[in-house]
């Protein structure tokens, strides 16, 4: 037995990767539930609650330094309750704690989370993020700063006990809505495009400065104004295009971008988008595989379809399970190292190809240019194959056969190398947005193979996370468990949602319907909106209610959406009245900052400008070729299904969309409808007038 694996604490029978890895740490870890909570109520000890997840190289980093140390961890046995939490498995507290730690600080959070509970109620006195092993940067060592939280406590308990109301009324607060607006209008959406121009990075791309997030709602937000510029005989904002395009290429094209085997890391620790922070997770790549295939339907841009084979191929080859759902991460580390899988020496490459191919690769992927990461090269593209094209006086079409054929080499090779780890639970939230993501690609690229890996992850989804009318947030090794939250709810309607208008299958419309319902039910909050957890979900010491975006799109934003096409869809009038009510009792949130609330902003968006609806009935090779002609443009404020005529029972005023002849199409903006339509010269008539043409 290692000396590892000597120790054993109550985290051995939990599913989570990311609590699995500290199963054999010397500190008495409990997972969060009863049986803690009760032992620090008990003991009259404070709690020391830990938040991270698996992918987390600074977590790895604490972990070892001090969570794997005997003597520190014996100081942590001897003073707290330890609660180490996955926050991917148990969003609901990682929200709670990093707003809490954002109000004890005045700073923002992030991973790993260390904070300090009250044992009574679990109300935190004090939190930090990455304490180091002994004094650096600024920080005190960890052991010393435990030894100091125990004696403040004990010093100043009523002190801390009025701070700890303060706190409790303040998270409260936070949930609580404003004033409910009494009627919608579009000054957020200019507002948004505002600052985001403002904040815009002329150079590189992107927004702010390092370390550069991708944002893909922002991105989204600019690319949705754009078009509806376009619409309407309305003069372009062709700068919000550039900023999207712009941006766009500088990701695809950086190391933040897995040349080699496709997508996306979680981060650029640079302005360039050279190095990324190597983690890559599910969440940001069902986004930006949906960006940029509809940025390749709004601008025919052929890296933006390359970015997406190569991004759909890695989910599938790395992420999705035999049984269909979609992992949720791989890590940053290998063999102990950030970034050791993916970097190379020019020498190595050189062994591995032909001399023309690395001819073309040294000067494509900086190999000619001094070492970018620690002595080593991170691939990242220096010059593009048009570029290389012109600089060697060779044809477009050999420059990318021999790239591409370099790059098989070199994914080949790295293979063969020690891969980071994965966390392998299935996410239904994250599910969701990559249901979505393969949804939205597989139809505009028309990549049937793609849907049909959407297809999977649903089914996997309604088998194993279904149960008793009820989702459930996390999956693995054949166990589900734990009450979903909002986002694993409406994220799954949204991802369905896509996938219908991909291709038509009844019972996924009836499983959004059952959702939404579950929605309505349990987390509908009277005042507006909706909270996080559901009426029956553990009591805690704040009910969060999502409104901005963060790492993923919020909650709210996404519900309110998916509403309003529900009740366009379907004629639902309760729908449609969730999703205004959503945001007129949010709007002071949108209105104090705009670009923060991109998701939302969508649904605003469809509010004042209602979605189009096209219900196709009919069978046949017209039918198809109706079909095509509605993925061939840049729409996104259209909902379309494309439904047999062998379908006879339908909900709502689907009911109503009966196939005739041999295709008829219903076309809807809103809850006005034109007269059914038989002709497919009307038809493609009436849907030029919404979408985006790309020389607009």
């Amino acid at each position: 037995m290692s000396a590892h694996q000597q120790y054993t604490n109550q985290l051995i029978n939990e599913t989570s990767p990311y609590l699995l890895q500290h199963a054999h740490n010397p500190v008495d870890w409990h997972p969060w539930g009863p049986e803690a909570l009760d032992k620090a109520r008990r003991e009259n000890k404070p709690i020391l609650l830990s938040v991270g997840y698996s992918a987390c190289h600074w977590c790895h980093v604490m972990a070892h330094e001090s969570f794997e140390d005997p003597e520190t961890a014996a100081l942590m046995n001897r003073l707290f309750i330890n609660i180490k939490v996955d926050r991917e498995e148990r969003p609901d507290i990682d929200k709670i704690y990093q707003t809490a730690h954002s109000l004890l600080t005045q700073r923002t959070g992030g991973w790993p989370l260390t904070v300090f509970l009250a044992p009574e109620d679990q109300v935190p006195f004090f939190a930090g993020t990455y304490f180091p092993n002994e004094p650096r940067h600024g920080m005190p060592a960890f052991a010393d700063l435990m030894q100091r939280v125990v004696n403040f406590l004990a010093e100043h308990e009523d002190e801390i006990r009025k701070q700890n109301t303060s706190l409790v009324n303040a998270l409260k607060s936070i949930s609580d809505v404003g004033a409910v607006a009494e009627a919608l209008h579009g000054t957020p959406l200019d507002m948004a495009r505002q600052q985001l121009e403002h904040s815009f990075d002329e150079r590189h791309g992107g927004f702010g400065q390092a370390p550069k997030f991708p944002h893909p709602t922002n991105l989204e937000r600019l690319l949705r104004h754009w078009a509806g510029t376009c619409v309407n005989g309305a003069s372009a904002d062709q700068r919000a295009l550039h900023l999207t395009v712009f941006t766009l290429e500088k990701m695809a094209q950086g190391g933040m971008n897995d040349q080699l085997g496709g997508g996306f890391c979680r981060y650029s620790v640079d302005d360039r988008w050279m190095i990324p922070h190597f983690e890559k997770m599910l969440y940001d790549n069902g986004a930006l595989l949906a960006l940029y295939a509809e940025a390749h339907a709004a601008t025919g841009n052929p890296l933006f379809q390359r970015t997406c084979e190569q991004t759909a191929a890695w989910v599938m080859r790395e992420m999705q399970s035999g049984e269909g759902g979609y992992y949720s991460s791989l890590d940053a580390d290998s063999e102990g190292e950030e970034g050791k899988f993916y970097v190379w020496t020019p020498e190595e490459v050189e062994s591995l190809l032909t001399a023309e191919e690395y001819r073309l690769c040294a000067r494509h992927f900086g190999l000619d240019k001094p070492a970018n990461f620690e002595g080593m090269w991170h691939l990242h593209v220096y010059r593009s194959r048009e570029q290389l094209a012109r600089d060697f006086s060779l044809e477009a079409g050999e420059v990318n056969r021999q790239i591409t054929q370099a790059c098989d080499k070199l994914l080949l090779a790295r293979e063969r190398r020690v891969r980071p780890g994965r966390d392998d639970k299935v996410l239904t939230a994250w599910n969701g947005l990559m249901i979505r993501g393969m949804a939205v690609a597989g139809r505009l690229l028309d990549r049937p193979e793609w849907i049909e890996s959407a297809e999977h992850a649903v089914d996997f989804i309604h088998d194993h996370l279904w149960e008793d009318g009820r989702l459930l947030a996390t999956y693995k090794d054949g166990h589900a468990h734990l009450n979903a939250y909002l986002d694993d709810y409406v994220n799954l309607i949204d991802g369905l949602l896509e996938l219908l208008q991909a291709r038509w299958r009844d019972h996924d419309l009836l499983f959004a319907i059952e959702l939404a319902e579950v929605v309505l039910d349990h987390f509908r909050d009277p005042a507006g909106g909706f909270f996080f957890t559901s009426d029956d979900h553990e009591s805690l010491i704040q009910r969060p209610k999502p409104i901005h975006d963060d790492a993923t799109p919020s909650g709210n934003g996404i519900a309110a959406k998916v509403f309003a096409r529900l009740g366009h869809l379907l004629g639902e009038t309760a729908y449609l009245d969730a999703a205004e009510h959503t945001l007129k009792a949010l709007w002071s949130s949108i209105e104090n900052m705009p670009h923060g609330h991109g998701s939302l902003l969508v649904a605003l968006e469809e509010s004042l400008n209602p979605t189009q609806t096209v219900i196709l009935r009919g069978s046949g090779d017209a039918m198809t070729a109706w079909q095509r002609r509605l993925n061939a443009a840049y729409a996104p404020r259209r909902l379309a299904l494309v439904i047999p005529e062998s379908e006879h029972v339908l909900p709502g005023v689907l009911a109503e969309r009966s196939a005739q002849g041999e295709v008829i199409a219903y076309i809807c903006t809103g809850l006005s409808c034109s007269t059914p339509i038989t002709d497919y010269h009307t038809f493609e008539t009436l849907l030029s007038e919404s979408e985006v043409q790309k020389n607009a």
